[in-house]
């Protein structure tokens, strides 16, 4: 584990001890540093925007009522991301059907001024490419920063199925870039 990963994992780790003692103060930090992998995460299950900023909120308000039970183990991404896994599933338990809202991964330009509409465009079009899974995978590592092991334990599935669905979709994401 690299330095910089070791400190925003402490980080996250001292946020959510901050909050098992009632600093509500820590909330707001917790936020800065997880709302865009978690709401990455969930739009990438949910495919719907309203939805995935319910998950987020909902993941918040869960990591504050279970905070107290925290137990530091070094993989507090991990441990946000699985609360924000099973919410997205309640979510899609509870619709009658999925939604046909295009996947959007950055939402509105509001949502990461860093990308311009185009940028926008072409990464939902590679998105699009991918399939449900894949497409999780690749935001759990590259947005939420989580190594292969840990998606596979949140995904249910073995390390070796993780780590081809990952190239594979970096080889569809390269592919559809290549092609436009």
């Amino acid at each position: 584990m690299s330095k910089s990963e070791n400190t925003a994992f402490d980080m996250l780790d001292e946020y959510i001890s901050r909050l098992s003692n009632g600093d509500k103060s820590a909330l707001a930090d917790l936020y800065c540093c997880v709302s865009s992998p978690i709401y990455s995460y969930a739009l990438s299950v949910l495919k719907n925007r309203c939805d995935a900023e319910d998950v987020l909120q909902d993941t918040l308000i869960e990591i504050w009522r279970a905070a107290p039970g925290y137990k530091r183990m070094g993989k507090p991404m991990a441990w946000i991301i699985t609360i924000a896994k099973n919410l997205c599933m309640m979510t899609l338990r509870s619709r009658s059907k999925i939604s046909d809202e295009p996947f959007d991964l950055f939402g509105t330009a509001a949502d990461n001024p860093t990308l311009n509409s185009d940028d926008k465009l072409v990464i939902n079009e590679c998105m699009e490419k991918l399939s449900d899974e894949e497409r999780q995978i690749v935001i759990l590592h590259s947005v939420s920063g989580l190594k292969h092991r840990e998606i596979a334990q949140i995904l249910e599935l073995p390390l070796p199925t993780v780590l081809s669905k990952y190239n594979r979709a970096i080889k569809k994401l390269r592919k559809t870039l290549a092609d436009e």
